[in-house]
């Protein structure tokens, strides 16, 4: 039996699930701690939509994305391994 292989794909196909892997929990991410003007009350601006969100941390969500792809891609890697 051979040793665990840290790089079960090459590198394009490395790079393409790890995108995939970031946008898919880009959009978990995103509605999490979101407030609107109403929920938050706060008076809305004028001309402002009233379901944008007041402070929408999208540096704090960026971070999480990218922690949590990192795991989802650890998880690929393990199972790429486990199943050949």
């Amino acid at each position: 039996m051979s040793g665990f292989n840290f790089a079960p794909f090459s590198l394009p196909m490395a790079i393409a699930v790890f995108f995939t892997a970031w946008w898919v929990c880009l959009f978990a991410v995103l509605p999490f701690g979101v407030r609107n003007h109403d929920e938050a009350r706060q008076d809305l601006p004028e001309g402002a939509d009233p379901g944008a969100p007041v402070t929408p941390l999208l540096l704090k969500k960026a971070v999480a994305t990218t922690l949590l792809a990192a795991g989802v891609y650890a998880a690929v890697v393990v199972i790429a391994n486990l199943s050949g």
